[in-house]
């Protein structure tokens, strides 16, 4: 493990809708590292039509509170990435062309 990048996670939740996981930086001590900024990460599921995904995406956030403000907006924004992603990975896909493969060998019937 990189001792330089520790950190103490503790996680939020509501027990519906999501969860907040908060990381706080320490030293390899376990003392609180204040050189680093505390990071925040959602954590819910969205439902599609082959069941829930569960999906998990950063806040950008100062502290809990922030943090519980800006779920929904930093949620939707990951999924409308998600969704402009899968679109044009569907759109990849279609343009691609389809070459007929070549017979192998001598195509001629034997009689």
């Amino acid at each position: 493990m990189n001792q330089q990048s520790l950190y103490r996670e503790e996680t939020f939740s509501d027990l519906q809708v999501g969860v907040i996981r908060q990381l706080s930086p320490v030293k390899p001590n376990g003392e609180p590292d204040k050189t680093r900024k505390v990071l925040f990460a959602g954590q819910t599921q969205i439902m599609t039509p082959q069941g829930p995904l569960p999906i998990q995406f950063p806040i950008d956030a100062k502290n809990l509170q922030q943090a519980l403000d800006l779920f929904p907006e930093a949620m939707e924004a990951y999924v409308e990435n998600l969704m402009a992603q899968a679109r044009e990975m569907q759109r990849r896909e279609s343009s691609r062309l389809i070459v007929p493969q070549q017979p192998g060998g001598d195509s001629r019937i034997l009689r």
